[in-house]
């Protein structure tokens, strides 16, 4: 990733910053610029609460290119307070011990080097 692209994400990446749509209260995570649910184009920033429960998740024993050193890692779905779901990296737990609607809480940890440029970028921990 560029360091332009990199720091256009940084809200999304550092804030967990989503969008509300002013006419029907949707909230994307990604932040759009077109509501999905109304077709509405004025949203405006909303910071997420970056705490959620486990909805599903699966273990990645054979990763994809650039996250051969991060194997075996979990991957999940968590649904936050806002009822945004958001696929990310869980972190810090035993992959036994994970259960659907555990509550997890957002850490912002190294995603991955690249020669020299260190991305950083949220995943999620048992709370």
């Amino acid at each position: 990733m560029s360091a332009p692209n990199y720091l256009r994400e940084a809200p999304r990446r550092y804030r967990l910053e989503g969008a509300r749509c002013k006419g029907c209260g949707a909230i994307h995570f990604p932040p759009k610029a077109i509501c999905d649910r109304c077709g509405g184009r004025d949203l405006e920033s909303e910071g997420l609460s970056g705490e959620g429960e486990l909805v599903a998740y699966t273990i990645i024993r054979h990763p994809p290119k650039g996250f051969e050193d991060q194997a075996p890692y979990v991957i999940g779905i968590v649904q936050l307070k806002e009822g945004v779901r958001i696929l990310s990296q869980i972190v810090d737990c035993d992959p036994t011990e994970l259960r659907e609607g555990m509550r997890l809480k957002v850490a912002i940890r190294r995603i991955k080097n690249d020669g020299g440029f260190i991305e950083y970028g949220y995943k999620f921990r048992p709370a």
